[in-house]
């Protein structure tokens, strides 16, 4: 809390938020009693797995809540064996393939991941996994094994593939192919998962495009955001098309010299994941039950927001970049409805447009994405003016504790400092004398 605080020092409405967050906001009061073992575990596991995602399927209504756990962690564990590049082909492609059956499997376990491998506790105590998911409706059941069949088969192809292993994913189809099986299908089943909970109307099943692109928004921001990390395991997802224009490797982009060119393959990119945020406006905007809105609409604007980060930022090549905790948090708590979340993706598309510069090459293409961005606003929400007018005094109150809070955090700092100083000279002092 303390390091989030300092981060967003020069940011007082962040201040505010996480405040807010840490203090006032209502936290989901849901207790598994201790006898369901295997629940327990399995939320244990999904807290390990992934914090950020813990958090807000924790906060789904209790009709949906279970069903979307365990389709998290089948996912996790089945991904776990895909990401393990210690498991021969040969073991790997029929694990995969069969993993919509093998989660029928009462009792079945796997030890056999590298040592290294994040989750691979998960496959270990997979078992509790399997007794829930036994334990879901079989409405439930099904769309889990669906989704889970056609994700295995997709990971076992790209496993076989000579092609991919060799030079990573080729076509900027390829990438959207690959999307649409590790993070598209998990769009599509989520939808299916709603509207099976009878929480969303029945049509929202039928959405599959506007579903993938939900997940493609997400996977392809998150490749950008990991480049250098998947490039140190050999793991190449940025599309040749792209990179091939600007270096003859992708591992070129980080070499002195090719900052100018590097620039430009990044804007590259991150046009090609921008043009999904308009169709993920879309499907949000469908959504009726306000915990199903939430958890969707989260990691959307994490991902806008880190889009517009990412853009024209040359540490993608020499770290890991996030955003601010306080800036999360910020976001998170304004996740309330469309005019919000709408307004978020307006104000980081304008982000870009500051960013973006005449002498790119994809300048105009950039600047077209951006506008397409705004033209939804405006043509769905006409009325998104009036509303951002009526929640500015909220901010401007956020801003001004946030602001307080800040002044005294800066003045508690420099008492802190001041005194060290003065311990130190005193200290100095005695050793001389």
């Amino acid at each position: 809390m303390a390091t989030s605080f300092f981060q967003s020092i020069f940011y007082p409405s962040e201040i505010g938020a996480l405040i807010q967050y840490k203090f006032f906001r209502p936290s989901p009061n849901r207790v598994i009693p201790p006898e369901q073992k295997a629940k327990v575990r399995c939320y244990e596991f999904l807290n390990k797995t992934s914090r950020s995602f813990a958090t807000v399927i924790k906060e789904l209504d209790d009709d949906i809540r279970d069903a979307v756990c365990i389709f998290y962690l089948v996912l996790r564990g089945l991904d776990t064996i895909e990401d393990d590049m210690s498991i021969p082909i040969e073991k790997k492609e029929p694990l995969l393939r069969n993993f919509c059956k093998t989660i029928y499997k009462k009792g079945w376990t796997f030890d056999e991941n590298g040592p290294n491998e994040k989750d691979r506790q998960l496959l270990v105590e997979f078992d509790v996994v399997i007794d829930e998911f036994l334990g879901l409706g079989k409405k439930f059941q099904d769309v889990i094994v669906d989704i889970t069949d056609k994700m295995g088969n997709g990971m076992a192809d790209y496993a076989k593939d000579a092609a991919y292993n060799k030079y990573g994913v080729i076509t900027n189809k390829d990438f959207d192919k690959y999307c649409h099986y590790v993070a598209g299908l998990v769009g599509i089943g989520l939808s299916s998962l709603f509207s099976t909970s009878g929480l969303e109307k029945p049509e929202l099943a039928k959405e599959i495009e506007l579903s993938n692109s939900m997940g493609l928004f997400l996977q392809k921001t998150n490749i950008i955001r990991d480049y250098l990390d998947d490039l140190l395991v050999n793991r190449r997802f940025w599309p040749k098309e792209i990179w091939s224009k600007y270096v003859d490797d992708l591992a070129d982009l980080r070499k002195p010299g090719n900052e100018k060119k590097a620039i430009d393959c990044l804007s590259t990119i991150v046009l090609n994941a921008l043009q999904h945020a308009p169709e993920c406006l879309t499907y949000l905007n469908k959504l009726q039950n306000k915990s199903i809105f939430s958890f969707c609409a989260i990691p959307q604007v994490m991902a806008i927001a880190t889009l517009a980060l990412l853009f024209k930022n040359y540490n993608v090549y020499t770290s890991v970049v996030k955003i601010r905790k306080g800036e999360t948090v910020k976001l998170i708590l304004k996740c309330t409805n469309i005019f919000e979340v709408a307004n978020i993706f307006r104000y980081y598309a304008r982000v870009i447009i500051q960013k973006n510069d005449s002498k790119d090459p994809n300048f105009m293409k950039i600047s077209v994405a951006c506008g397409k961005i705004e033209q939804w606003c405006q043509t769905n929400l006409p009325d998104i003016d009036s509303y951002s007018s009526s929640q500015q005094d909220n901010d401007i109150m956020m801003f001004l504790i946030g602001f307080i809070l800040s002044a005294f955090a800066a003045y508690l700092l420099y008492y802190v400092n001041q005194e060290h100083l003065d311990y130190k000279g005193r200290e100095t002092l005695d050793v001389f004398d």
